[in-house]
């Protein structure tokens, strides 16, 4: 079986602002940004790869169903974090973002197994709405 990741979903409170984050900070670059700003798509969301995307959905805690979709029960369910890998480059200039928007490191780790075996170095940090993001690189 030939199985790829095709997109996540991060519950956010302010979808706008979450966009900002994940564009300006994080560098990845916007889809459907234009048209969910000019309020012809019901949310935004990011390139993490040619194939992968990660949805800033609205999440109204008041009637417990996901925004744009109308599926209940799926919200709020926790996930520990999400991994972003990048090139070396990437990743000491993200460092630099972050501290630019004082967004603090949370966490730090080094010869971190994943997906493509064992990553020098690792980073966590929040998102605007608390959701932990991991970046690392591998040599």
């Amino acid at each position: 079986m030939d199985v790829r990741l095709d997109h996540l979903v991060c519950w956010v409170s302010d979808q706008l602002s979450s966009l900002r984050f994940y564009e300006q900070v994080i560098g990845l670059p916007g889809v459907r940004a234009e048209e969910f700003r000019e309020g012809k798509a019901a949310f935004p969301s990011v390139r993490v790869s040619a194939g992968t995307i990660l949805d800033l959905m609205e999440y109204d805690a008041s009637r417990g169903v996901e925004e744009g979709t109308g599926v209940k029960g799926s919200a709020g369910h926790p996930i520990n974090h999400f991994c972003l890998a990048v090139g070396k480059e990437d990743f000491d200039a993200l460092q630099v973002r972050l501290k630019q928007h004082g967004v603090e490191i949370t966490g730090t780790g080094t010869s971190s197994f994943g997906a493509q075996g064992i990553a020098p170095e690792t980073i966590y940090f929040p998102d605007p709405d608390g959701n932990v993001l991991e970046v690392r690189y591998y040599d």
